[in-house]
């Protein structure tokens, strides 16, 4: 596991300055925070192999003082065989930006999960593809992308108790279509500006996370997890028009969230 955080990390730092031309993307200060994620879900078996799941979470920021962000989403899932399981759902997010107001976008995914068990362990791969749409007219779209395509890929490790399933996982967020262009940079200004298109692509997320799974009964069940998420963005300023830009960098920040959830499945 360690030897995977560090070629993750490490791929993660080589990317400032891809597709840009005359400057390099300076890296910001790493910033940290302590949230929570607190969550309610229901899951029904439709038939056999095949489930839906609607649930919903809250997320707090700034210590745990302020909610940053809440959403609701449905999934649907079928177990082709003991190796394979495929899926896919929506979920509509409502974000609080850093402004102070409100964003709300509607994320739609498809994933697909190959696990193998060994013992009393299982170990399984999860790739899923998302695609997160935002109101263009609400937004700068030479900052950002009204619809990001992103690959999320999981591997996680579960011991399978009788009650209790205690486990591990790590995640890669790969964004395929952020904003990119080329300009000139003099020290203290950009100038030759000219936005390219939304091409640039980059890991954007590392996560990291314990937890464990305890089943109360059969249709009751817990979750606790502690989730460090490192996040690695690129911000870019530009006027409204798309002919000047102000300022781009890479910003960092090191989040750790103590999670809990609540499921009821019948």
């Amino acid at each position: 596991m360690r030897k995977i955080l560090t070629v993750c990390l490490l791929l993660i730092l080589a990317l400032p300055g891809r597709g840009q031309t005359s400057y390099t993307i300076p890296v910001g200060v790493m910033e940290t925070d302590l949230g929570g994620r607190f969550s309610l879900g229901v899951d029904k078996k439709l038939s056999k192999g095949l489930h839906l799941s609607i649930g919903g979470e809250l997320r707090l920021k700034d210590n745990f003082s302020t909610v940053g962000r809440w959403q609701v989403g449905a999934d649907l899932s079928y177990k082709v065989n003991s190796y394979l399981k495929l899926g896919g759902g929506y979920i509509f997010i409502d974000k609080l930006k850093s402004s102070g107001d409100w964003s709300s976008r509607h994320r739609f995914y498809v994933d697909a999960t190959g696990g193998i068990r060994v013992g009393d362990w299982r170990f399984s791969l999860r790739e899923r593809l998302q695609l997160t749409h935002r109101n263009a007219d609400d937004m700068n779209v030479f900052q950002a992308n009204p619809n990001s395509l992103a690959l999320k890929s999981r591997i996680k490790a579960q011991y399978k108790g009788r009650s209790v399933s205690p486990y591990a996982y790590i995640e890669l967020r790969n964004v395929f279509n952020d904003p990119a262009c080329t300009a000139k940079y003099d020290g203290s200004s950009f100038s030759d500006y000219v936005f390219t298109g939304y091409t640039d692509a980059y890991v954007n997320r590392l996560r990291g996370a314990l937890g464990l799974e305890w089943k109360l009964s059969k249709q009751h069940a817990l979750d606790f997890t502690l989730l460090g998420d490192y996040c690695y963005d690129k911000v870019v300023d530009t006027n409204a028009e798309g002919t000047k830009l102000k300022s781009i960098a890479y910003e960092r920040a090191f989040n750790t969230n103590i999670c809990i959830g609540y499921k009821f499945s019948f």
